[in-house]
């Protein structure tokens, strides 16, 4: 049976409140940001907020300032009542769907940008996304001031920059992030993936196999370069435009410098008109 589907708010007044309330019974709060469409790797990031703190708090707004003019921000799939049915199935606390007009009333005119891990890959062709991204957050947590903030790895360049983001701008929010969820053959689930024909679907995995690929080369002792570029040709050779494979520092997302640092594997590529991401650490 159906749990009970939490209480929504609109504005930043009420989620205060609602915040002042979880802290007058002594809870600590958790904050899932997401763009609605909720799929199993939304919902398992829920059950572990409900995991580390007392009360959890999810975020669907779909948020304008990252989308570029030709991007998707009209057909992303919004399914808000879907959305709270499956919440109420983890028990999630509080929702919070603020409208574009009050996240950015008329006359807004702030942005923040963060250097260090947003430099490079999805910024070589989504030159204005991290500053949405960063923008909306610092905006969601100042609502919100929870404890901590859950996102998951299968966007993994937007984990690190708001993690610096937090960290940079003492917000205050132990940013926790969790591993990609993915399907039986490997695709990680994504709000886009309902954009994908049987057909793209069926193909759309090559982008986890061949990173895998990849990463075992490079364990037994590969050149990276010639690992990401024979990965790119892999996933090229299935139909897919590629707009990057690389293997970067995977702390800072630096390109590799040495050889015994931490490395992260990332790749985007089009499938169709349907841009996918990935990645996985080596």
């Amino acid at each position: 049976m159906a749990g009970t589907r939490p209480k929504v708010v609109e504005t930043a007044s009420q989620l205060r409140a609602a915040v002042r309330g979880f802290r007058g019974e002594g809870a600590k709060v958790a904050l899932v940001p997401t763009m609605g469409a909720l799929h199993a790797g939304h919902i398992a990031l829920v059950r572990r907020a409900r995991e580390i703190a007392g009360r959890s708090v999810v975020s669907i707004f779909v948020n304008p300032t990252q989308f570029g003019p030709t991007e998707d921000f009209s057909r992303y799939p919004r399914t808000f009542e879907a959305d709270l049915d499956k919440l109420a199935d983890v028990r999630a606390d509080l929702v919070y769907a603020p409208a574009a007009a009050d996240m950015y009333p008329q006359g807004f005119a702030t942005r923040i940008e963060v250097g260090g891990p947003s430099q490079g890959l999805e910024t070589d062709f989504r030159p204005h996304f991290f500053g949405g991204v960063a923008t909306v957050v610092a905006k969601l947590f100042i609502h919100c001031m929870p404890d901590y903030a859950l996102f998951g790895e299968k966007d993994y360049q937007q984990l690190k920059v708001v993690t610096r983001l937090s960290r940079d701008l003492d917000l205050g929010v132990q940013v926790v992030g969790m591993p990609t969820i993915r399907e039986a053959d490997g695709l990680a689930l994504s709000s886009r993936n309902a954009y994908l024909s049987p057909e793209e679907r069926a193909t759309a995995p090559v982008i986890h196999h061949a990173l895998n690929g990849a990463a075992e080369m490079i364990r037994a002792g590969g050149d990276p370069t010639i690992a990401t570029a024979q990965a790119s040709e892999r996933i090229a050779a299935a139909g897919l435009r590629v707009d990057y494979v690389a293997a970067r520092n995977a702390e800072t997302l630096a390109p590799l410098a040495g050889a015994d640092e931490p490395v992260r594997l990332l790749a985007a590529a089009w499938l169709g008109t349907t841009r996918l991401i990935d990645n996985i650490p080596v």
